[in-house]
């Protein structure tokens, strides 16, 4: 199937299947493995998760998943180091860091040259199950077990970046020129050589079974959120509040761009949607559902991972406390608007290089810590209350902080105040942490853009305040 390039083209209702599958697409999970989730469901999540994987790979093609056939040269981009080891009990654990290159994405109908009549006949720009296309969503995550932690990289679908063969192009290019490969080529690339060693793909059809086999999952909607695209049937309406989203919702939430952010607010939401699935992707009652969600989105689903390297990521997902996963954002800032010619995110090299060596273990990480009074610091108020969101930055000035600034935008309602290291840079986090007293430190890139660290004022903040003013009369 030949893909036409079309960077527009949005996510339409109806699935049309049209797709070359390899032998191992054929691969199905066989539900008598249901009674070792059950029978297990006393221990641990990471042994429960882990066990199963171990078991199934002992009758099971060791890449069932995988659709696409690489060539030598294709092959060799991703790392050939064995990644996990096993316990006494014969589980798979990981041995080593593991860099996992994402790629969501979308083809309609209007993208593809040979689609058969019958999809031609629509009447819209419906939906094709394949992968050859541009990639919507790019992440890298890391799995890192010595420190405990797992790093997942937002990068920009408008990045621009050199994509071997085609010159200068928005990073989202990469897979629809040379699949998996020429993408994980371009990311290592732009992050001054980290390694990629596995790749998943999947299409918008497969987010949606995904949550929806995952029972929904709960997100805050910011705000309203309507926009009609008759030739794709692409129809978005939500209400800004909490809401339990099912997969077509959630696909909604993820694909709506029309606020000032562009794109850039679509990985706002992708970080707050992905936290949202991770949280509940560990729950005992979701694992013990892994072979059932599996069948129902492995149609939709592209990866050299095996089965036993699926076993041990579980297993260490499992185990990874909520302030140990880190959401970065490439650094970068906006160069044109769209409607004057070609917009791109333009990366930072300096600060990918000291991305790249804090969470990725590449390079050397510069030494320009920021002294307290050179942190620019958001306060978003989550609780409709000026007067402690005022005496927040009024604190803050008189501790030493005086670059500090009230911000609109709080992304929800919050019971606990949060500390968001914007840029991804920890450095006097710490410090802050102690001059506030309170609050759950987060690495994400849902705060202010323009920020080191953006404090999300929660419930917790007034009654500390008012303390605070009784006893040192700081306000």
């Amino acid at each position: 199937m030949s893909v036409k390039k079309n960077p527009t083209s949005s996510h339409s209702k109806q699935t049309v299947t049209f797709v070359a599958k390899s032998k191992n697409s054929k691969y199905k999970l066989k539900s008598p493995f249901k009674w070792l989730f059950l029978g297990l469901g006393l221990t641990s999540l990471a042994v429960l998760s882990a066990t199963a994987g171990a078991i199934l790979a002992v009758s099971l093609s060791s890449t069932p998943l995988r659709q696409a056939k690489l060539s030598p040269e294709q092959e060799a981009v991703f790392g050939q180091k064995e990644t996990i080891s096993y316990s006494s009990l014969r589980i798979p654990q990981l041995s080593r860091s593991v860099n996992i290159l994402v790629l969501g994405t979308k083809v309609l109908t209007s993208d593809v040259t040979d689609a058969p009549e019958k999809a031609q006949d629509l009447g819209y720009h419906a939906l094709v199950n394949s992968f050859e296309g541009l990639s919507d969503t790019m992440l890298l995550l890391r799995f890192e077990p010595t420190q405990g932690k797992l790093t997942v990289l937002s990068i920009p679908r408008d990045t621009q970046a050199y994509i071997e063969g085609h010159g200068l192009q928005k990073i989202n290019e990469a897979n629809s020129y040379g699949g998996p490969a020429l993408a994980a080529e371009t990311v290592s690339n732009l992050l001054d050589g980290v390694a990629i060693d596995r790749y998943v793909r999947i299409n918008v059809q497969g987010i949606e079974k995904l949550i929806d086999a995952l029972g929904g999952v709960t997100v805050y909607v910011p705000k309203d959120m309507k926009y009609n695209d008759f030739s794709q049937h692409l129809y978005i309406n939500l209400k800004a509040g909490k809401q339990h989203l099912n997969g077509e919702k959630a696909i909604q939430f993820l694909r709506f761009r029309y606020d000032e952010y562009g794109d850039i607010g679509r990985v706002q939401r992708q970080q707050t949607l992905m936290r949202a699935v991770i949280e509940q992707a560990l729950k005992p009652q979701t694992i013990l559902k892994m072979p059932e969600i599996l069948k129902v989105i492995q149609d939709h689903l592209d990866t050299n991972l095996t089965v036993e390297e699926l076993a041990a990521l579980s297993g260490f997902a499992a185990q990874t406390q909520r302030s140990d996963v880190q959401m970065l954002m490439l650094p970068g800032e906006f160069s044109g608007d769209g409607r004057h010619g070609v917009s791109y995110w333009l990366p930072n090299l300096e600060k990918i290089q000291n991305l790249a060596a804090q969470y990725f273990a590449q390079g050397y990480r510069q030494d320009n810590q920021k002294e307290a009074a050179q942190l620019n610091i958001a306060v978003q108020d989550s609780i409709d209350d000026p007067e402690a969101a005022q005496a927040m930055v009024n604190y803050l000035k008189k501790a030493g902080y005086p670059n500090v600034y009230l911000s609109r935008g709080a992304p929800e309602p919050l019971k606990v105040t949060r500390i968001v290291i914007q840029k991804g840079d920890d450095t006097g986090a710490a410090e802050l942490r102690a001059a506030i007293g309170l609050g759950e430190v987060l690495v994400e890139s849902t705060g202010n853009l323009s920020s080191d660290f953006t404090i999300q004022l929660g419930e917790d903040w007034p009654q500390k305040a008012a303390t605070m003013t009784e006893n040192t009369n700081n306000f």
